[in-house]
């Protein structure tokens, strides 16, 4: 039997309950009334990002980059493709280390892009480099047991 789970608005950060037997592509935000899931990562800073890690019910994956970061504008694209496949089963953030630096520290963020996943709350992967979206996926998939 499915459960009901947590899911944290990509718009405006409200905690919002995702009834098991509903599709999960029609979820609006109780608080915004914005899709829950629309294929796209959400851009993440130092507040949503901590209430996304913290209180989502599906697992959160994270693409830290720079605007300035050669590697991390190719990877773009790939990452908004990944959203496409793994939402809503993986909610997608991506995290600018260079306007959320002190948070980028704190994640111990040593090169860019770096990719984190996270699972109830606690990092369960991490892999710096550029990817496509088949191998975003297949190592979200893989650090989730899922591959």
């Amino acid at each position: 039997m499915q459960e009901d789970k947590k899911i944290v608005c990509p718009q405006c950060s409200a905690v919002n309950r995702l009834v098991a037997n509903r599709p999960a592509s029609e979820a609006r935000c109780g608080k915004c009334g914005h899709a829950l899931f629309d294929a796209h990562p959400a851009d993440a800073d130092a507040a949503s990002f901590d209430r996304h890690r913290n209180r989502n019910d599906i697992p959160v994956l994270v693409d830290v980059w720079a605007p300035w970061c050669g590697p991390c504008r190719m990877m773009a694209p790939a990452f908004a493709a990944a959203a496409g496949i793994l939402e809503p089963q993986v909610r997608l953030l991506k995290l600018n280390s260079e306007n959320e630096p002190e948070l980028a520290s704190q994640l111990g963020i040593r090169g860019i892009p770096t990719m984190l996943l996270y699972k109830g709350g606690r990092e369960i992967g991490r892999v710096s480099g550029a990817m496509s979206a088949d191998q975003i996926v297949d190592w979200t998939r893989a650090q989730l047991g899922s591959a």
